[in-house]
């Protein structure tokens, strides 16, 4: 896979903020070492927000992301400020850009206690040091002065640079990159539960709604950590499962399943081999599985009249058994036995009046970045609506429950203290009967 194809949702967001005419653009140029942004000095060049792919060694692929100034005036440029608030959502690494001639006010000591509430980690640039004539103070004193001036912590580091002459964009990069770093390796998709030798067992069918001639991106990506912990992995079909396990020397580690075989799955796979799939692992790997996990609790207690929102962080041509407009209404109306009005929401644009619905049911955000789905669990928290995902609900309403998560020490206490019996258990019943397909 070329850096090009890497999906955005793996790739580190570096988001440049700042007034107009900052120079955020050409320090996109700068860091890419290509011209990639349109560099004017009128005011309001850039417009929509602007996506660059690139490798940052030793983060790995990033994406930068040019955004409109957040000082932008009249109705469009009120919508473009909307638009540069919503990468705001997305960024991992957030550079805010300071023209060094200008200087610093309150706008950007406004906006960097805004990323600081986010929780975004940040780094100021001074920029166009090239056009600083005058005499003393110094470079160095105009940096403290700016970040005593922005009340910028200790943890803030700000990069005087010119990306004119290209001074100070090398230490800028590195500083990016390890900082990003840093953050990389306290994740992984599934290889933190895998040793070097353990065989994992993915589950995958082939179906009219699996991608003609490759593998859906959440089974490629597992696919790859389990190779980069020098582990095995073994794809097989659902009907093919049985025979597959007997043919291995031993126990696998795992088995990783699609959630819509979960009850096939579930019955051919030994009790002791534990078993999850690959919408839970996103939901570990992508966002927060004990708030998800917790979320599942609310099923049970939806009332005639709700109103249940089903999101999607992606666009698609919708099969006749799609799994979000079909299947997952149709299951949630089967068990609870309700009269519910279900709306849906597909992009990156996630609905701000969210206190009207009971429950939020969210796809795997496969085509997201962890931030991005972080952000949409506390907005939603916010909202006090609980929220699940895909593979979450479906383990849930078919009986997998809590097996497809004891492996996740932090999703069975989320689990146990939410309270005793799922939905089926409260209505008297051992199993359920829902329509695999």
């Amino acid at each position: 896979m070329s850096v090009n194809d890497t999906p955005r949702g793996e790739r580190a967001h570096i988001a440049v903020f700042g007034r107009r005419n900052a120079g955020k653009s050409s320090l996109i140029n700068a860091f890419c070492g290509q011209e990639v942004s349109i560099v004017s000095p009128v005011s309001g060049t850039t417009t929509d927000p602007v996506y660059r792919p690139m490798e940052l060694l030793p983060a790995g692929p990033v994406v930068l992301i040019d955004t409109a100034g957040l000082d932008d005036t009249g109705e469009l440029g009120e919508q473009r400020i909307r638009q540069t608030l919503h990468v705001l959502k997305k960024t991992d690494l957030a550079v805010l850009v300071v023209d060094a001639e200008a200087g610093a006010g309150d706008f950007e000591r406004e906006l960097l206690q805004k990323l600081a509430a986010a929780g975004t980690n940040v780094m100021i640039v001074l920029n166009k040091i090239d056009k600083i004539t005058s005499d003393p103070p110094s470079l160095e004193e105009r940096c403290n002065q700016m970040a005593s001036r922005l009340e910028a912590g200790s943890s803030i580091r700000l990069f005087p640079v010119s990306t004119l002459s290209g001074s100070g964009i090398g230490a800028l990069k590195r500083a990016a990159a390890e900082r990003l770093a840093q953050e990389e390796q306290r994740f992984r998709l599934v290889g933190d539960l895998l040793s070097p030798g353990d065989v994992a067992v993915l589950v995958v069918p082939i179906d009219k709604a699996a991608p003609k001639g490759r593998l859906i991106l959440p089974q490629q990506q597992t696919i790859r950590d389990i190779m980069e912990c020098d582990a095995l992995a073994v794809v097989t079909k659902e009907q093919e499962l049985s025979h597959t396990l007997s043919q291995l020397t031993g126990k696998p580690r795992v088995v990783i399943t699609d959630s819509q075989v979960f009850l096939k799955v579930q019955a051919d796979t030994p009790p002791d081999v534990p078993l999850t799939s690959f919408s839970i692992l996103f939901a570990r790997y992508k966002g927060d599985l004990p708030r998800l996990v917790s979320g599942a609790r609310s099923i049970a207690r939806l009332k005639d009249g709700d109103r249940v929102l089903i999101a999607e962080a992606c666009t698609h041509h919708r099969q006749s058994d799609d799994i979000g407009s079909v299947k997952i209404p149709r299951w949630l109306r089967e068990i609870t036995g309700r009269q519910l009005t279900i709306d849906h929401a597909a992009g990156s644009e996630f609905p701000a009046d969210l206190e009207q619905y009971s429950l939020i049911i969210h796809c795997g955000a496969c085509m997201l970045n962890r931030r991005a789905m972080l952000r949409r669990l506390d907005e939603a928290e916010a909202a006090g609506v609980p929220i699940v995902n895909y593979g979450v609900f479906i383990a849930y309403v078919q009986g997998v429950f809590p097996r497809a998560i004891e492996m996740f020490p932090s999703a069975m206490l989320a689990w146990e203290e939410g309270g005793s019996g799922n939905t089926r258990q409260n209505r008297g019943t051992d199993t359920l009967s829902l329509p695999i397909v």
